[in-house]
């Protein structure tokens, strides 16, 4: 996509270009979206693009009042959204394409809006449900071939292959205790992936931290689990809350967490909780809060290996002259949170 392309696309406010570009008018400082509905349009010459959010933040520029750049695009189209409805009403249902064409929807648009947003198809989606189904039948004692049958699949072997891909054993082997449900939650500053067990959130980071899939494989040794696609009640609580704090409503979470790890790491993560909204607190005064203050750099590294961003707030911990720091998230989040929670952010989540 050229510069040409993208301009005409921001003259005419085509929406179709939604999450393709971003716009920063040097003359204002401003960054939008390519559909913002601002009756004047900038020269060209005016005008730089970028691919999101992120780099024109990096650049200088400031969100749009008038299109809440930093406010994500409608997620969830409603049509899709009523057929992840449908699926965790009836998970042992297969809505086939044909199926999806009499609800209006192109089953191509669907398919890529679910590798978006889930990384896999609908199709795989629906069988990863299924499968999670099944899991929870044979972990109540239910008969491998009621456990199959009665979660959808069509066949006995075709369960049996499934199964051992994903759980590397049969059903009747496996050592896998339970399952660790993972979905995608859309924020302002891009995608986030959150991850519960029954218990409570154990994961909650942006899709593009490089460690991601280390957490999540350390926590299905850690937890003795296996992730599969799909939503809980924390999940579903999780996501109302995130939205809530980004719309500037929220200043603490209200959820049960699992956070398996070292005895220190625990112990930090929990002090971490008590560093108010809006606040910020050295890592050396967090050492000392922990009884140990000449463990400033331990701080710094359980701090590192936290996995529940925003909700346990590890972008609070500076520098002791106030700098900041790495982030697993990038530098540029941490601050962005900061200055949401200070109030500093002319548009802040999805009020101006």
């Amino acid at each position: 996509m050229n510069f040409q392309e993208q301009y005409e696309a921001l003259v005419r406010s085509d929406p179709a270009y939604e999450g393709r570009f971003i716009a920063g008018v040097k003359t204002t400082g401003v960054f939008c979206r390519p559909a913002c509905p601002a009756s004047r349009k900038p020269k060209a010459e005016n005008v730089e693009f970028f691919p999101s959010a992120r780099e024109a933040l990096l650049a200088g520029y400031r969100p749009c009042k008038l299109c809440h750049p930093m406010e994500p695009h409608e997620p969830v189209p409603a049509l899709i959204r009523s057929l992840l409805e449908e699926v965790e009403a009836r998970p042992d249902v297969r809505i086939r394409d044909d199926q999806i064409r009499t609800r209006g929807l192109d089953p191509g648009t669907v398919r890529r809006w679910f590798k978006k947003y889930h990384g896999l198809t609908f199709q795989g989606y629906q069988r990863a449900r299924r499968l999670g189904l099944a899991f929870g039948r044979l972990r109540q004692g239910e008969a491998v071939v009621s456990a199959a049958f009665d979660s959808g699949f069509d066949s006995l072997s075709g369960f049996g292959d499934t199964f051992k891909k994903t759980f590397g054993a049969s059903p009747t082997k496996t050592s896998v205790r339970s399952l660790i449900f993972v979905t995608r939650i859309p924020t302002p500053l891009g995608l986030m992936v959150a991850a519960a067990v029954n218990d409570g959130l154990c994961l909650l980071e942006f899709a593009d931290r490089r460690a991601l899939e280390t957490e999540l494989k350390d926590l299905e040794r850690l937890l003795e689990a296996r992730c599969l696609p799909g939503t809980t009640p924390v999940l579903d609580r999780l996501a109302v809350e995130v939205d809530e704090y980004f719309a500037g409503r929220r200043k603490t979470f209200d959820l049960p967490l699992i956070q398996p790890g070292t005895p220190f790491d625990q112990a930090a993560w929990r002090a971490l909780l008590s560093v108010l909204y809006g606040s910020t607190v050295s890592y050396r005064d967090h050492a000392i809060t922990l009884g140990r203050p000449e463990a400033f750099r331990a701080v710094g590294r359980a701090n590192g290996r936290n996995r529940i961003a925003i909700v346990v707030p590890c972008h609070r911990l500076v520098s002791s002259d106030g700098g900041l720091t790495g982030y697993g998230g990038g530098v540029w989040r941490k601050r962005w949170l900061l200055d949401h929670e200070a109030g500093r952010l002319a548009v802040s989540g999805r009020r101006p």
